[in-house]
């Protein structure tokens, strides 16, 4: 489902299958790679802390308000997704 909304958002197959390897690839910009980072972080959150080094580089990318816009949005994917598969979905 994310991945034919990211296609039809004009994301390419190459850089979709590059997700799970977001970290070493060439495909990713520096402000993708720190919302990854972040979701990822945010996801992980008992045992990242989210860290600084997590948050700090999304201050180089993003303004305070799309920080928040998009630690609510990894937040809601978070839940519905713990939502989805409590409810075996």
């Amino acid at each position: 489902m994310h991945a034919k909304s990211l296609r039809d958002q004009g994301v390419s197959n190459e850089k979709i299958d590059a997700l799970a390897g977001w970290r070493v690839s060439h495909l990713f910009s520096e402000r993708e790679k720190a919302a990854l980072a972040w979701a990822e972080s945010v996801t992980h959150i008992a045992h990242s802390h989210t860290e600084d080094n997590d948050y700090l580089p999304l201050k180089n990318h993003f303004s305070d308000k799309e920080i928040s816009d998009l630690t609510f949005a990894i937040a809601l994917m978070n839940g519905l997704n713990r939502v989805a598969v409590s409810m075996r979905q």
